[in-house]
C-alpha cells in the first residue's frame, strides 16, 4: 500500500488494522487481508486502554463504535480481575452506524424506525473487543456480543452483563470505576443507574452507569457512534500523537436541551 510508505502519521478509521492476527481478520471480514505485513505497525486507538502507546505511535487503528462502548464498560472490571466467565454485551445502535452506502439492511429510511437484531455471534467488532480485553489482563471470560438496530439515528447504548467472582458493595464497585476513569477527560460516571444516549449525542463523551444485585452486575454505556465511536475518537488519538492537548477541538456542548 503506497500511502503507508509515506512518513506521515496515520489514524485509520476502517477496520483493516485493528486486529493483530490476519487469519482472525479474514474469518470475520470474509476475505484475506490485503496488507498483512502492515498490521504490526498499528496501535489500537482506544485512549482509555492504550494512551501511552498512542502518544508514541506513527499509525493508529481507531476502534469500532460498538467495540468502544463495550470496552469502556468492561475495562475497569478487567483491570481489577473481576471480568470472568460469561459476559453478555447487548447493544443498540442508530441508523447512522451503517455507513454511507445504502443496502437492504442499512438504508436509513429502512433502519431509522426499525428494531431488529443482526449478525449474531459473527459481528466484526467481536475479535477486537476480545483482543483489547486480553491486552489489559482479562482471562477466562466468554464474550457474547449481540447488536441491534434501534429506532434512532445516532447513538449506541450497551448493556453489559457479568457475574463478579466475589461480592462487592455498591461503593466498592463504584470505586473500581472511579479508579479507572477518575482522570479520563471523556468518560463520565452517572450518579446512579443508567445514562441516556441523548446526553452524549453530538459529543465525544462516554457516559457509564451500573447496577448490582449480589455478584450480578450490569454496566451501561452510552456514546455517540459518530463522535466517540468514530471521528471524535480519531481526533483524540491524533491530538495524543501530535503532542496536543488531548481535548483540543473536542469539548463542546451536546444537543440535549
Amino acid at each position: 500500500m503506497p500511502a503507508l510508505q509515506k512518513p506521515a502519521r496515520i489514524v485509520d478509521l476502517s477496520g483493516d488494522f485493528r486486529l493483530r492476527d490476519a487469519s482472525i481478520w479474514a474469518e470475520f471480514y470474509g476475505e484475506p487481508h490485503a496488507c498483512p505485513k502492515e498490521i504490526a505497525g498499528f496501535v489500537y486507538g482506544l485512549p482509555e486502554a492504550h494512551r501511552e502507546k498512542i502518544r508514541e505511535a506513527k499509525r493508529v487503528a481507531s476502534p469500532g463504535c460498538f467495540a468502544t462502548a463495550v470496552l469502556i464498560g468492561c475495562l475497569p472490571l478487567a483491570r481489577a480481575g473481576l471480568l470472568r466467565g460469561a459476559v453478555v454485551a447487548d447493544c443498540k445502535t442508530g441508523s447512522s452506524g451503517s455507513g454511507a452506502v445504502p443496502g437492504d439492511g442499512t438504508h436509513h429510511p429502512r433502519r431509522s424506525t426499525a428494531f431488529l437484531a443482526y449478525k449474531p455471534f459473527r459481528h466484526q467488532h467481536v475479535p477486537e473487543i476480545r483482543q483489547c480485553l486480553g491486552d489489559v489482563g482479562a482471562r477466562d471470560f466468554d464474550l457474547v456480543f449481540q447488536p441491534h438496530s434501534a429506532p434512532l439515528v445516532r447513538g449506541i447504548f450497551a448493556s453489559i452483563y457479568a457475574t463478579l467472582p466475589r461480592d462487592l458493595s455498591d461503593a466498592e464497585l463504584r470505586g473500581v470505576f472511579e479508579d479507572a476513569y477518575g482522570g479520563e477527560p471523556f468518560v463520565r460516571l452517572v450518579e446512579e443507574g443508567s445514562p441516556d444516549v441523548t446526553w452524549v449525542k453530538n459529543t465525544n463523551f462516554a457516559d457509564v452507569g451500573f447496577a448490582r444485585d449480589g455478584r450480578r452486575v450490569v454496566v451501561f454505556v452510552a456514546i455517540d457512534n459518530l463522535v466517540k465511536g468514530a471521528a471524535g475518537q480519531a481526533v483524540q488519538s491524533m491530538n495524543l500523537m501530535l503532542g496536543l492537548e488531548e481535548k483540543a477541538g473536542l469539548v463542546f456542548p451536546g444537543s440535549h436541551p
